[in-house]
């Protein structure tokens, strides 16, 4: 076991899923209230969110910006309501960084 936190491992070694088309109308979009998936939300019981609220929603845009995959963040995001509390999200700087450049060219 490793005592020493390295890139290998760990949030920094994780690749960012940054999905470039978000607004296709053929995508399904999450609405209303949504439950994340256990490889989403893995390390405490379920919970049910709010998408109309502004902070349930910030919660399950961190949880999938951090941990969703290609598929998850277009089925969640919707790139118009991320700018509001962007700055406010907890996001590793990784994340953090290639989102901050999603949201530039979206706009």
């Amino acid at each position: 076991m490793a005592s020493v936190r390295t890139h290998d491992l760990g949030p920094p070694a994780r690749p960012v899923a940054v999905a470039q088309e978000l607004d296709d109308p053929a995508l399904g979009k999450a609405r209303g209230t949504v439950e994340l998936p256990l490889r989403i939300r893995w390390s405490c019981p379920p919970l049910v969110y709010d998408l109309d609220d502004r902070g349930g929603r910030a919660r399950v845009y961190e949880q999938v910006l951090r941990e969703g995959t290609e598929k998850d963040v277009q089925f969640c995001i919707r790139l118009e309501k991320l700018a509001d509390p962007f700055d406010e999200l907890v996001l590793p700087p990784a994340v953090r960084e290639a989102w901050a450049e999603r949201l530039r060219r979206g706009r």
